[in-house]
């Protein structure tokens, strides 16, 4: 691992899960830990019900954009975190793989988005006190 360890969550539409995943990466650690998301089929554009449930925390992702997944992207993570789309990440010997089981949110209101958000912040809670504990 270099000096900053760097996170890559991946999820299929990039609309919802990785994005809010990414949302409270950048907004906790800040600076001590690149981050990474992407979709192995992105969607136009990021799900609104995401977009309202995290500025419900004080976290704005409305300008963020969904990305396709890429080979580089991968390589030049040290954890890749799928969030329902395992099998379309490609596996580089070397990189630590997590699989968050999480409820998709696409299509639900900001009521369903609500507790998806908050176990997405506690399992983020916890990598960050693995990856930069001392911040």
């Amino acid at each position: 691992m270099t000096d900053k360890p760097s996170v890559l969550f991946v999820c299929v539409h990039n609309a919802g899960r990785s994005q809010m995943a990414a949302g409270f990466l950048t907004h906790l650690a800040g600076d001590r830990i690149e981050v990474r998301s992407a979709g192995s089929a992105p969607a136009g554009t990021v799900n609104p019900a995401a977009v309202e449930a995290m500025k419900e925390v004080g976290i704005d992702i409305s300008a963020e954009a969904p990305k396709i997944l890429t080979i580089d992207a991968v390589k030049a993570s040290d954890v890749c975190i799928t969030m329902g789309c395992g099998d379309t990440c490609p596996v580089f010997p070397g990189k630590r793989y997590l699989d968050w089981s999480l409820d998709d949110p696409a299509g639900q209101g900001v009521e369903a988005v609500r507790p998806i958000r908050d176990e997405i912040e506690r399992r983020v809670r916890a990598l960050i006190a693995q990856l930069a504990p001392h911040g």
